[in-house]
This record gives structure tokens, C-alpha cells and sequence, in this order.
């Protein structure tokens, strides 16, 4: 089975999370899925391959050399995101890309369009899979999974590239932020690993956003309104009021690069009670504190305001950027920069303005950078991967297995 062949039969399977259930994995599809990746993890020949309760799926490549040299790990997550569906994906190849239009569904007249996305034009003569409009495509990840098993076949038919032991690692539920929850790292055993779950050609990234979560719930004391005078507390004005407070220009919309933002995600209420929903979102650990001690300076306000306590600030941290544990073994990043530079690839050393299970896994001890897997406008029915940034990606599988070895 060759890398795209084996990616088109990935995207078959229907593996969307869920933030509603609570289990792990969030949806069922996400086990069947990863039954069948243990079977043809087994039918390839490889060792110690384990699927726990939870969805993770382990396994190793043995090493091919008796030299004593670093365990290496490669990780990707099968479940796609809850935004769209995937069920049902309908890819189709768009052979030698001429830069065009691409009509996805000419019923619902829904087109890939350079004019819209830009990037479409960086894989001009390439050859692209997208889907058929209706539903996401799935190469976030399942393009990264694609990659490593078929870089394991490569390497299992070339041992003439010496290299230790390789360490595989699938995940469910990364889209609903509980991917590495529980990943067992003292079970995965390495020194190292990398999530293949980047995006365009030569994107490798070490630095994430430091992330919290705040929910404010705003108290009200409902008064009929005709004698309402010094009486009523209108939650959701209180809350309205709030939210006037955080300054416009450090919002996602008016942010890029390094800068850090206030997200509003939901506001929900009544005059009774009103919540309002915020992520809280910098690179700059120092800067991330700042943030949330002005979240509940302002919480603080308007209760001194008021006299009372009309509002209760929760704040919730959910990751940290990796940066502050990637550097003291920036090796780990040598070699992937070399990896890239050898498979014939431009390095794009950039910040992750987001999260990613490498985030979590590093500050559970385990050092994990995050290589692109090829894909674009995930999450959508504009997603679209390159056949060749896959196999860019898959090579640069390759050369780590064997520079980790080397060095």
C-alpha cells in the first residue's frame, strides 16, 4: 500500500471528536479506527503494539544497529475536529494543479479559489487531494499517520539507513485539547519525539501559545422594570460592561505573530445571570500572568462597583509553550532542521499561534517539536493536502530516524 493510498483509506473512516460525552475516546469512530491501525501495525511486522481502553495506540520499529543510540518517537491523532463533519469524505485528486478555480461541488457551487486562499498557489503543478465540499477532509492528522507508518515501511525496506529504536504513538481526541490527557510517556519509553501535525512544507515549531480558559458568571437581581430605580442589577449590562473593558486591539482578529490576545468565545444570559466565556492566549509566560491578573483586576471592579460580589471569575490553565522545555535540548531541533535540509526541504522555524499535544507532552517530560504534515485549511471543506508535501514529509521521517542514529 503506498503513502496515499493508505491516507485515502484513513479518511474513510469517520473519527470526528466530541466535547460532549466525556469518555475517552469522545466518539466511537475513534476506536474502530484504531483497531484497524493495530492490524496493519501487527501485519507489518512491527513489536510491542498496544491499544489501551482509551484509544492510544503504541508500537516500535526495532532498531537496526547495536550501537547504543537515542529512542525516538513519532506521534500523530486520528480523530478529526468537531467543526465539520467527517463522515463521508469524498476525496478526489486534482492532478498538476494549474493554479485555477477548483469546483469542490458544483451543485452548492462551493470552490477552492486561489483568491480566497492564496496558498493554493505555492503547490502550483502539484497534485492535490480535497474533498467534494460537504464535509472536512482529514488530514488533520490523518495525513501525519499516513506519514509515519509508511516512513516505517520505508525503513523496514532500506536497512541500509541504521537507526535505533522508533517509537509510534496514535492518539485520539487532540482536536478537543485532551489528546495527551492520557498518553502514558513512561509507557512510550523515549527521548525524544515529534507530533507530525503541522501544516505547510517546512513548518517546524517549538514555541506555543501559554493558554487559560476563563468563565465569568455575572449575578443580576431582576426588579419589575417600572420600579426598578437603585433595585435592579442587569447581569447581562454588567457583563456588557466588562467586556468594553478589554481593549479591542488585542483580540484574534487584530493579532498576529508573537502577540497574544482576549478571545470572547460565548456569551450566555439573562438579566437574572449572565456567563461569558473567554481563552486567554500569549507566548510570553510573564505576559500570559499579566493577562489573567487583569482579568480578575477587572472582576474585582466591578464588584467594588457594585458593593457586592455580582461577579465570579474562574480561570483555568490548559497548556503552556513548550518553548521553556525544547530549549535545553535543542539538539531535538538540530536534527529535524538538518532532517528537512537533507529530504530537500526549507526549514520555517515559526511560533504555533495555538496548541498542540506536543505542548502537553513536554511538560510531562517528554521534549516533542511539531513537523509539518502538508495539509491546509484544516478543519473546513476547503482542507486540501499536497501528495508531494506528504512525501516531503514522510522523508523527513526518514532522515531523523537515521541522523538520531548518526549523532
Amino acid at each position: 500500500m503506498t503513502l496515499v493510498e493508505r491516507f485515502l483509506k484513513y479518511v474513510s473512516f469517520d473519527t470526528q471528536s466530541s466535547e460532549e460525552t466525556g469518555t475517552t475516546p469522545s466518539t466511537p469512530g475513534q476506536m474502530v479506527f484504531a483497531k484497524y491501525l493495530k492490524e496493519e501495525l501487527e501485519a507489518l511486522g512491527l513489536e510491542e503494539v498496544t491499544l489501551d481502553d482509551n484509544g492510544y495506540l503504541f508500537a516500535t520499529l526495532p532498531a537496526n544497529t547495536d550501537k547504543e543510540v537515542p529512542v525516538v518517537g513519532f506521534i500523530a491523532h486520528m480523530d478529526t475536529s468537531p467543526d465539520m463533519s467527517g463522515k463521508g469524505v469524498s476525496p478526489r485528486t486534482v492532478r498538476n494543479y494549474d493554479g485555477g478555480d477548483i469546483v469542490l461541488c458544483a451543485e452548492e457551487n462551493i470552490v477552492l479559489s486561489p483568491t480566497q486562499f492564496p496558498e493554493l498557489l505555492e503547490h502550483k503543478g502539484e497534485d492535490l487531494i480535497v474533498t467534494d465540499g460537504r464535509t472536512l477532509l482529514g488530514a488533520d492528522d490523518k495525513a501525519g499517520i499516513a506519514e509515519i507508518v509508511s516512513a516505517v515501511v520505508y525503513l523496514q525496506e532500506h536497512p541500509e539507513i541504521k537507526h535505533g529504536k522508533i517509537r509510534i504513538g496514535f492518539n485520539p481526541d487532540e482536536e478537543i485539547g485532551l489528546g495527551a490527557h492520557k498518553f502514558d510517556v513512561e509507557k512510550f519509553a523515549c527521548d525524544w519525539a515529534y507530533t507530525m501535525d503541522g501544516g505547510e512544507v517546512g513548518e517546524l515549531e517549538f514555541e506555543n501559545f501559554n493558554a487559560a480558559s476563563a468563565k465569568l458568571t455575572f449575578k443580576g437581581r431582576n426588579v419589575h422594570p417600572g420600579y426598578a430605580k437603585n433595585k435592579m442589577i442587569n447581569s447581562l449590562r454588567v457583563a456588557n460592561r466588562f467586556i468594553s473593558f478589554l481593549p479591542d486591539s488585542e483580540t484574534p482578529e487584530h493579532t498576529e505573530g508573537y502577540e497574544g490576545f482576549y478571545h470572547l468565545v460565548g456569551v450566555n444570559g439573562d438579566v437574572e445571570q449572565t456567563t461569558v466565556s473567554y481563552i486567554i492566549r500569549d507566548h510570553d509566560r510573564a505576559r500570559f500572568e499579566a493577562r489573567k491578573a487583569e482579568m480578575q483586576r477587572l472582576a474585582d471592579l466591578i464588584n467594588a462597583e457594585h458593593g457586592e460580589q455580582v461577579v465570579v471569575l474562574e480561570l483555568k490553565d490548559q497548556y503552556y509553550n513548550m518553548r521553556e522545555q525544547i530549549e535545553p535540548v535543542m539538539h531535538v531541533i538540530d536534527i529535524a532542521f538538518q532532517a528537512m535540509k537533507e529530504a530537500g526541504v526549507e526549514p520555517r522555524v515559526k511560533a504555533i499561534r495555538g496548541g498542540t499535544d506536543g505542548a502537553q507532552l513536554s511538560f510531562k517530560g517528554l521534549p516533542c517539536p511539531n513537523i509539518f504534515a502538508g495539509g491546509l485549511n484544516f478543519h473546513g471543506r476547503y482542507e486540501f493536502v499536497s501528495i508531494q508535501s506528504m512525501e516531503k514529509a514522510m522523508n523527513v521521517i526518514v532522515k531523523i530516524a537515521g541522523l538520531a542514529a548518526a549523532r
